[in-house]
């Protein structure tokens, strides 16, 4: 995962060489989670499913992929429509994973 967190093109259009991201690994929310540029973008959680922050606006899309569903506290509280976790079985490669990561980092405000 810390690879598909690296690195940025800057953006469409972007002149010079890729801007390096600042990555650090936080423990929150259950388990481990991913800080981007100082935002949360996703965090592996102890049972094996990925908290992903979302864009509110492509949320109901992003929600038909298999395993994604509603984000919840550990009180069963719903995070609200910026969050997601996917399912552990969802998360079957590195591919799959990264997907979700780029959903995350993609959702970052900017």
């Amino acid at each position: 995962m810390r690879h598909d967190l690296g690195h940025s093109s800057g953006g469409a259009g972007a002149a010079g060489p890729p801007r390096a991201r600042r990555s650090r690994e936080v423990s929150m929310f259950g388990g481990l989670s991913f800080m981007v540029d100082e935002s949360l973008a996703v965090a592996a959680r102890r049972d094996g499913s990925l908290l992903v922050r979302v864009d509110p606006a492509e949320r109901d899309e992003v929600m038909h992929r298999p395993g994604a569903g509603l984000a919840a506290m550990k009180s069963g509280r719903e995070m609200g429509d910026g969050w997601l976790a996917v399912a552990p079985d969802a998360l079957v490669d590195d591919d799959a994973v990264g997907s979700w990561v780029a959903v995350g980092l993609a959702a970052r405000p900017q």
